[in-house]
């Protein structure tokens, strides 16, 4: 699997304190079967993003690693003007890997009225955002039209895989299981924090995708869409035309751990 969203790097945000704490979500992300990880530290009005302070910290934790799971470069680039402006001024300098996808996160407050024009400046500068965790923004989860149309404009969704579980409430599962039967879907990822509670580990979710829709889905939306965006390569945009339909009979067989 291929996990593009997680705060893995220490010290840098409200993620790994440490570096044994980054170090052990390695191995959690490792042992669940993550190939390859993109550390996305906060750029936020609480967290400042540097780009070599971040660079410094990946090579570090590369070391301590000994390459399980491989790092990558990202960023949780929280959609405020300054970020924005930046962001179009230097169009490789947040994306994942330096190349083209972008993860953007909205307020929990505010979703701004020209969030459209904000999407077309982005993509006019060669960016593809990312929304990160739309199922998990009370805001988001009234504005189903309005996601349905940035994706068809090709911006991209990224939910978080606990939210299939319930650990961010029944709200943002049944979100989930919407925007995801609803073809709107094109990354699930662990936006992991820490080793116990937001943990790396995304095999069960992946179980479960692959149980109930198919494992050409959880294939999709864990590997295939992740790795095209490590490499910048074009990932099939849009709402799907035939999305995931729940399955009416499961076959519980694991192919994770």
């Amino acid at each position: 699997m291929v996990d593009i969203h997680s705060h893995i790097l220490p010290g840098l945000d409200d993620g790994a304190p440490n570096p044994r704490v980054s170090v052990e979500m390695l191995r959690i992300a490792a042992e669940s079967g993550t190939t390859d990880i993109v550390a996305t530290p906060h750029a936020n009005p609480s967290y400042a993003f540097e780009p070599e302070t971040v660079k410094r910290k990946i090579d570090q934790l590369k070391e301590k690693a000994k390459l399980r799971p491989r790092i990558h470069w990202g960023c949780d680039l929280h959609l405020s003007y300054d970020n924005i402006q930046d962001a179009i001024a230097h169009p490789s300098k947040y994306t994942i890997n330096n190349r083209r996808y972008l993860l953007v996160e909205f307020s929990d407050l505010l979703i701004f009225k020209n969030s459209t024009e904000i999407f077309e400046s982005l993509m006019g500068a060669g960016m593809i955002p990312i929304i990160t965790h739309p199922e998990r923004n009370w805001l988001l989860q009234q504005r189903l039209a309005e996601l349905e149309e940035w994706v068809r404009r090709g911006v991209l969704l990224q939910i978080t895989a606990l939210s299939f579980t319930g650990r961010f409430g029944r709200a943002a599962r049944k979100f989930s299981e919407k925007l995801l039967e609803q073809g709107l879907v094109h990354f699930i990822a662990s936006d992991a924090h820490d080793p116990q509670d937001r943990t790396p580990d995304m095999a069960e979710v992946y179980n479960l995708i692959a149980r109930r829709y198919g494992e050409s889905w959880a294939e999709r939306f864990f590997v295939t869409n992740p790795r095209a965006a490590l490499s910048g390569e074009a990932i099939e945009g849009g709402k799907h035309p035939d999305p995931p339909r729940r399955r009416r009979w499961y076959r519980f067989v694991s192919r994770r751990r």
